[in-house]
């Protein structure tokens, strides 16, 4: 019966730079995974507990999350990992491969990693801290990428169910984590990571300067920041910032023109920092399927002007940023 258990990633935490924060980890994790404050987690928790194990002789990181084989087990136990993996819809990010299982969830994130990728310093054997990491589909992809450990945070609990289920069937040892946590919980001034990542999460800050200032506190001097965003065309000091909603969303505060953004960067002290990406999200990349039955980009936007969202926004452009503590 797997449960949520974080005693590799203690265990693997002292006597490193993170050890002071491995002290207080395991309250923080179990104020993130309480009961109490989260009714349906007990629920997903039993989820959890009735994957049967599969042994997996084949796992792909490195250009998919892929688990196994469809000769892996028969098609009894494959309809009840299936079933057992949507007790936990929605899936936002993947896509996943389990036992020939496709999880086709919301985003094709792989996509977005592919549009990252070639623009980091190389993560082998680095350190990395992924900032609003989901279910931790990318922490996965950057493992994959040669990376000696892969820490996710993210206080959504149903996204950390998520992926241990994706784990149970992976590997305990594997050494990447997703933690029930938001980044102001991390202790101040780290200063540890070789690379953080924050993808899809700065536009939901109501203080931007305060989040690129914690996310330099994260990094080891010299070490790389990977910020992806929602922008919006237009100059230096362009910056829109919603009074409602930005596609049917009312937690989005701060979308910057790329200009802008470089300019916050330069001003919390980043050095070099550079755009390496810019990409108009399509609904190719974001819609509902299977694993994700609920409204998605194609509601988003204006039903009679694409370049638009519902609300008469521009439709939503992510950019990505690379830049050095």
């Amino acid at each position: 019966m797997t449960q949520i258990n974080y005693d590799y990633l203690l265990h693997a935490l002292e006597d490193t730079a993170l050890a002071d924060w491995a002290k207080i980890l395991p309250e923080q994790i179990a104020a993130g995974l309480s009961e109490k404050r989260y009714g349906d987690l007990a629920g997903w928790k039993a989820s959890l507990a009735k994957l049967p194990t599969v042994p997996s002789e084949h796992i792909e990181l490195m250009d998919a999350v892929r688990i196994g084989a469809s000769d892996d087990c028969d098609e009894t136990t494959r309809a009840t990992i299936k079933s057992v993996l949507q007790e936990l819809i929605p899936w936002r990010k993947g896509p996943y491969f389990v036992h020939d299982i496709h999880i086709d969830t919301e985003w094709r994130s792989d996509w977005k990693w592919d549009r990252v990728l070639p623009h980091l310093a190389p993560l082998k054997d680095r350190l990395i801290l992924d900032v609003g990491c989901g279910n931790g589909y990318h922490c996965w992809r950057m493992l994959g990428a040669g990376a000696k450990r892969v820490i996710g945070i993210d206080p959504s609990p149903r996204f950390i169910v998520q992926f241990h289920m994706i784990k149970h069937f992976a590997g305990a040892h594997h050494p990447v984590d997703v933690l029930p946590l938001g980044i102001e919980e991390l202790p101040e001034k780290l200063h540890a990571f070789d690379t953080v990542f924050s993808m899809g999460v700065f536009y939901h800050r109501r203080s931007p300067m305060d989040h690129l200032l914690e996310l330099k506190n994260t990094l080891r001097p010299g070490g790389q920041l990977v910020l992806e965003t929602l922008v919006i065309e237009g100059g230096l000091g362009d910056v829109l910032v919603p009074e409602g909603r930005y596609g049917m969303m009312n937690n989005v505060w701060f979308l910057p023109s790329c200009d802008t953004m470089l300019s916050w960067l330069r001003k919390m002290g980043y050095h070099n920092p550079r755009v390496v990406d810019i990409c108009p999200t399509t609904t190719e990349e974001q819609r509902a399927t299977e694993w994700m039955r609920f409204h998605s980009l194609p509601e988003f936007l204006h039903p009679d002007n694409s370049a638009l969202t519902v609300e008469g926004h521009p439709a939503p452009i992510r950019a990505v940023f690379v830049a050095e503590a």
